[in-house]
């Protein structure tokens, strides 16, 4: 099975190479004290943005320079890889474990709770992704945890829909109704007998959400809703460095470029998550 799963994952080179960036991002998270080469938020008063070793004026010290309070901004990268993993996997549990609870009842429970629910991931789904999670942080107040719980609950209804879907395809097949016919409850129905054969489309856009989470919370600490200075977290950098564009461009780049290349790698390995667990999608 796992062979199988490799071979059809394997087919697809940009999901290989997003799966090895991804793996290399997550060993930089867990090992950072021990990769950076400065604590992420130590300040060198006498290196106010020096730009990267390879420009003139560079210092070998800050590989990629330094801010404008003198912090090494290869070491908050690093640091900061941590912070948005983090946030990644906790948004990811907490809208998933939510949307597939609710999307299980929905599906199987069907009548006025199935109608009720739909119609309140519809609301939610009626706004902005992103200005609903900065309405949310604004009404909790900011901050990274606030800024977590408002990007699941913005997450959470495309989770609710697909299991929903995904359960009513299931619950008239035989191995249910045979299952319902031996006596099963409806617990054990919902959570040990359709719930298992739902999980491939959920891991993948558990995936792609992954991805979103990520880029939703570097908005929000871009616009000064969710991490707040000095947490090495890359919207939070690049909301620090806005006013120094333009004459000192490095500040604002390299946060950037580990936002995009990471949401850019996770999405790659979506594609081949999906390539990989659809049955209609398997190349023969």
């Amino acid at each position: 099975m796992l062979a199988e799963f490799w071979y059809y994952f394997s087919q697809s080179r940009g999901a290989v190479i997003g799966l090895a960036i991804f793996v290399l991002l997550v060993l930089t998270a867990i090992f950072a004290p021990l990769i950076a080469p400065h604590a992420p938020q130590v300040q060198y008063r006498e290196s106010f943005l020096v730009p990267p070793v390879w420009v003139e004026g560079g210092d070998w010290r800050f590989l990629l320079g330094t801010d404008a309070v003198g912090r090494d901004i290869l070491s908050r990268l690093i640091f900061g890889a941590r912070f948005s993993l983090f946030i990644g996997v906790l948004v990811v549990v907490i809208a998933l474990v939510g949307g597939i609870a609710l999307g299980l009842v929905a599906g199987y429970v069907r009548g006025a709770v199935d109608t009720f629910i739909m119609r309140v991931m519809d609301i939610i789904l009626a706004f902005p992704s992103l200005l609903l999670a900065l309405v949310l942080v604004a009404i909790l107040g900011p901050g990274l945890t606030n800024a977590m719980i408002a990007i699941a609950l913005v997450l959470q209804p495309h989770f609710v829909r697909l299991t929903r879907a995904a359960v009513l395809a299931e619950r008239n097949r035989d191995y249910v109704v045979a299952a319902r016919v031996a006596g099963a409850g409806h617990f054990r129905l919902m959570f040990k007998t359709i719930l298992p054969n739902c999980l491939a489309p959920l891991i993948v856009q558990a995936t792609l959400s992954f991805s979103n989470a990520i880029l939703d919370a570097a908005a929000l600490g871009f616009l000064g809703m969710g991490a707040q200075p000095p947490t090495p977290e890359w919207g939070t950098m690049l909301a620090e460095a806005r006013e120094f564009i333009l004459r000192a461009w490095w500040v604002v780049t390299f946060p950037g470029l580990a936002i995009l290349i990471t949401v850019l790698a996770i999405n790659l390995v979506g594609d081949g998550l999906r390539d990989a667990l659809d049955p209609k999608l398997k190349r023969s």
